[in-house]
């Protein structure tokens, strides 16, 4: 059959797939520099690589004349190899620039929405995509301490946050915080609506959509759209009282990693597995 990888990242995903591919083929995704000379160690004749955003899947696909796919898998959040490297700063583990852009060539950075960003947007973000308690006082004492110097390094923003993050528990605020940043940076949850409205189009009957995600707003919105086929969850039903939707869930609650998994890998604590079939 025919396959897509979404999110290439270092290749881990795609590498097992070809493993088990007899006469098929496989396409990948990613939009990442680093995940493109990953993908050119990869000789193999039933690969082909597209140095793209997932959003743009389905036009991608019909470049290289495919119509329909039989899987598609995601595996969304950061991958291992970016969250590594310092000097994306993606990581609040380690100093680096307050970038965090997916695609390098992009304009928007961490930097530009914390210098930049009025107090009211800030508020907003942290709230909506970082889902902290007092986004509000973040957003402000942000804005009030970039007057005197702009923040550059993910060091200078744990440093002010230090001031509001709840006491013993700084280490979650600053990864909601930096989440809410990513998220914002990267357009991810409008991405993600996109891509997922694009896998009802090219899905074959009987096909399979795989999506791993690594937080409460992405996992909403994959699980909506698989029970209901909208992103808000609304039921839409036919004259027969029938629900119209491509997709019909696999497991009805999300796959998680067991204790066992999580200690050989603690990214995976917070990972969630969803599967449906193309009806």
């Amino acid at each position: 059959g025919l396959y897509v990888d979404a999110t290439f990242g270092g290749g881990g995903h795609s590498i097992a797939i070809l493993e088990k591919l007899k006469g098929g083929k496989l396409i990948s995704f990613d939009q990442d520099e680093e995940a493109k000379i990953q993908a050119d160690k990869i000789q193999h004749r039933s690969f082909t690589f597209c140095q793209a955003n997932f959003q743009h899947m389905k036009q991608y696909l019909k470049l290289h004349g495919v119509a329909k796919v039989n899987g598609v898998l995601a595996d969304l959040g950061v991958s291992s190899h970016q969250i590594d490297s310092a000097e994306r700063g993606f990581s609040t583990r380690s100093d680096g620039p307050l970038d965090m852009r997916m695609a390098q060539g992009a304009k928007l950075t961490a930097a530009r929405i914390l210098n930049e960003y009025p107090e009211e947007r800030l508020h907003k973000i942290f709230g909506m995509y970082g889902e902290i308690k007092n986004a509000r006082t973040a957003a402000k004492l942000i804005v009030n301490k970039r007057t005197g110097s702009p923040m550059q390094s993910t060091l200078d923003l744990k440093t002010v946050l230090k001031e509001v993050a709840p006491r013993g528990k700084e280490n979650k605020y600053f990864a909601q915080v930096f989440q809410a940043l990513r998220i914002e940076v990267n357009s991810e949850m409008k991405v993600l609506e996109d891509f997922l409205h694009q896998c009802g189009d090219v899905i074959e009957k009987g096909g399979r959509l795989v999506v791993m995600s690594y937080h409460s707003l992405e996992d909403r919105l994959v699980k909506n759209y698989i029970n209901t086929g909208k992103m808000s969850g609304e039921v839409e039903k036919d004259f027969f009282g029938n629900k119209i939707k491509p997709f019909e869930a696999v497991n009805r609650k999300p796959i998680e990693a067991s204790g066992e998994e999580v200690e050989q890998n603690n990214r995976a604590r917070s990972a969630k597995l969803r599967v449906a079939e193309r009806i």
